[in-house]
């Protein structure tokens, strides 16, 4: 059926000659389908290009990239915060023994003594010393305020300092931060304190070296004795490695920037 239908227009094209629709229709429909491959028609114009269509899936991840090359050196950073105190160092070797001294020269002659004349004046020069021993010893305790022990003496100096710097006047004057290791000499410094009008001073414990283990400043550890205030140490602002004496007796942990009056020590040249 399909064959009959088309077979006028295919002759027509296919077929040489000037072969009419009708003679093409009078020719057998099975002979021209047997002897004819009905083919495509040409090739036709391209068409309008047709609208962007919709974003696909995004695809798969791809393999990891090879490693870059070094960067520049950036600028640098800021200076950072003043690191702690460092302690305090150990007490030097003995120095050497110096060469002796050329020999003095010979002395004069002595001359006739009359003992007995000297032995009382050496006797009312005693009298005289003992009584200047004692009024300095007034000066010391009453005018001064110096406390002492049989040991050593305790004076507090009314100068605002920080923790270094108090470390550094106590030894100027020829001695150390007190550094109360017992009862009766925390008791001394209390009252000390007290008597004054004030309310704290630097002593020398700190934990600069070991957060948590207080040190004296002869680098003893705190153990057999501490006066510690209630909740303290807390080291509240997390800078607090310094230890101050309060009236009471207390000891608190403070920051060693704190500017505050302190209390040295000196070790009596007993004879």
């Amino acid at each position: 059926m399909l064959c009959r239908v088309t077979l006028c227009l295919t002759l027509l094209v296919l077929l040489p000659g000037d072969l009419s629709c009708s003679e093409a229709e009078n020719r057998s429909s099975s002979d021209v389908c047997s002897t004819h491959t009905i083919l495509p028609g040409p090739k036709g114009d391209p068409g309008e290009k047709g609208d962007i269509g919709e974003n696909g899936k995004q695809g798969k991840e791809g393999p990891k990239g090879f490693k870059g090359d070094k960067g520049i050196l950036g600028s640098a950073g800021d200076h950072g915060f003043t690191g702690k105190i460092g302690p305090i160092g150990g007490k030097g070797d003995k120095g050497y023994k110096g060469l002796p001294g050329l020999p003095g020269g010979k002395g004069k002659p002595g001359t006739f003594c009359d003992c007995g004349r000297y032995r009382r004046a050496v006797g009312q020069l005693d009298v005289k010393v003992s009584q200047l021993k004692s009024s300095l010893q007034f000066v010391k305790n009453v005018i001064a305020g110096i406390r002492e022990t049989e040991e050593k003496f305790y004076y507090i100096v009314e100068e605002e300092h920080s923790y270094r710097d108090a470390m550094t006047q106590c030894r100027v004057r020829g001695g150390t931060l007190a550094m109360p290791k017992d009862q009766s000499t925390n008791s001394l410094i209390a009252g000390y304190i007290s008597s004054l009008g004030l309310l704290r001073v630097f002593i020398g414990v700190n934990d600069i070296e070991r957060e948590k283990q207080f040190m004296y400043v002869d680098n003893t550890l705190v153990q057999n004795y501490s006066g510690w205030k209630a909740g303290e140490p807390n080291d509240g602002s997390g800078e607090e490695d310094c230890v101050e004496m309060l009236s009471s007796g207390t000891w608190n942990d403070v920051d060693c920037n704190l500017t505050i009056y302190f209390v040295c020590e000196f070790i009596k040249n007993v004879k």
